[in-house]
């Protein structure tokens, strides 16, 4: 191991974009020691725990991907999602020195009356998840030099088999349910890879010297398309072909559960200067992952 390397913490490594932020590692983030932290290796609850092994590690910056991210969840603990979303959120980004913090959001912050939001766009959040993750925004933004990161639905492989929403897709589908997915709500679905990939590139802006400012505040990463859930689930049958006939369209209109964006697609300009390569739209990807027949 080479300890002239600059340390990062990946936390949630067992997770979909914190498992890839560490596959990636070697060849996307070569200045730095990846130190992947699980909930077996560090419980981020325990605070003399983290505080010990951040004083042994000496992290140069925290990717934090790890959180209660599902809704229903939740709302069912709004106690544990405080705890994960908030609390943990808030300990890590004050952990002090010169470590810079990452912290993962989401683009469900936002009431989707109207989509394509910047980032200085007003959130509007709504339901514990979003705003446990919204209170953890604003905790990681009390410190000007960390970086909040809000993504959308990532396609994707997970360690675990049960991360991504094509995962969720393909487990309904496997148990024979129907699938029912809105016309009329639209989000900007990006592959798992492309959003470690431009973690990366904004994590490596912190080390290399450049024209740039180093990078911090908010970031938007998503895919480059504006898409309804039903296009988005007909894209993914073309990966994963026993999908088709599980599918049904449906609108948001006949939806009876918590309240949900219509329209939650980002724009993402800010983060371009950092970018190595451009991100790309969802069907864009799909169309040339399945003429090279790879999913």
């Amino acid at each position: 191991m080479d300890r002239s390397m600059k340390p990062v913490w990946v936390t949630g490594a067992g997770g979909l974009i914190g498992a890839e932020l560490v596959r990636q590692a070697s060849s996307q983030a070569p200045g730095w020691r990846v130190i992947p932290l699980t909930r077996r290796e560090l419980d981020l609850t325990d605070e003399a725990a983290v505080t010990r092994r951040f004083r042994e590690d000496q992290p140069r910056v925290i990717v934090h991907c790890a959180g209660l991210t599902r809704g229903a969840q939740c709302d069912v603990d709004p106690t544990l999602a405080r705890a994960l979303n908030v609390e943990v959120t808030r300990r890590l980004a004050c952990l002090g020195g010169e470590s810079v913090f990452v912290f993962f959001s989401t683009d469900l912050l936002f009431d989707g009356r109207r989509g394509w939001y910047a980032e200085q766009d007003e959130p509007r959040p709504r339901g514990v998840y979003c705003e446990t993750k919204r209170e953890g925004e604003l905790a990681t933004l009390e410190h000007s030099r960390h970086i909040v990161l809000r993504t959308t639905l990532n396609y994707g492989r997970s360690p675990s088999g049960d991360r991504s929403f094509n995962e969720d897709m393909l487990r309904a589908a496997s148990a024979g349910r129907r699938i029912k997915l809105f016309t009329d709500e639209y989000r900007c679905p990006i592959p798992w890879t492309e959003t470690a990939r431009a973690t990366w590139d904004l994590v490596n802006g912190l080390l290399e010297p450049s024209a740039l400012p180093a990078p911090a505040g908010i970031f938007h990463v998503a895919g480059a398309e504006r898409l309804s859930r039903w296009e988005i689930g007909k894209l993914v049958a073309e990966l994963h072909p026993e999908l088709q006939g599980a599918l049904e369209p449906t609108s948001i209109r006949d939806y009876q559960g918590p309240p949900r964006p219509a329209d939650s697609s980002l724009r993402c300009e800010r983060i371009r200067p950092w970018l190595t390569s451009r991100l790309p739209g969802f069907k864009e990807w799909v169309r040339a992952k399945t003429a090279h027949g790879a999913s």
